[in-house]
């Protein structure tokens, strides 16, 4: 897949669209609208700066409206950032991320057990 700076500005753009989509970008400014206080030029701003980088497409309808829609699965990009961040701060290894994150964090015998079995699976 190919490798997609998405800001945080950006993604909630992107999750309106994996939610909602295809939607119009008047569709989008009422989604975001619901949980940012932006504007309709920022929003639309955002839009199209996803889509000069390839994360959205445009399509024209009858209308002279566009449909936006995501060209990047959001698994996809949870996968990309996960081995991004797992790369930057524990230098690829997943046995250090885990390590850190069950050290840093109270677990439930619960959750101790969910982890064994997502393990066991692999």
């Amino acid at each position: 897949m190919k490798k997609i700076q998405i800001t945080d500005a950006e993604y909630v753009i992107m999750k309106v669209l994996w939610e909602n989509e295809p939607c119009t970008s008047g569709e989008i400014v009422e989604e975001v609208s619901k949980e940012q206080e932006w504007n309709d030029k920022t929003i639309r701003t955002l839009i199209n700066r996803l889509i000069s980088k390839g994360a959205v497409k445009a399509e024209k309808t009858n209308s002279k409206a566009f449909i936006y829609s995501s060209l990047v699965s959001k698994k996809n990009y949870i996968k990309v950032e996960n081995s991004n961040f797992i790369n930057k701060l524990y230098g690829g290894s997943i046995k250090l991320m885990l390590a850190s994150f069950v050290e840093n964090n109270k677990l439930s015998k619960e959750e101790i057990q969910n982890l064994k079995d997502i393990l066991e699976g692999k």
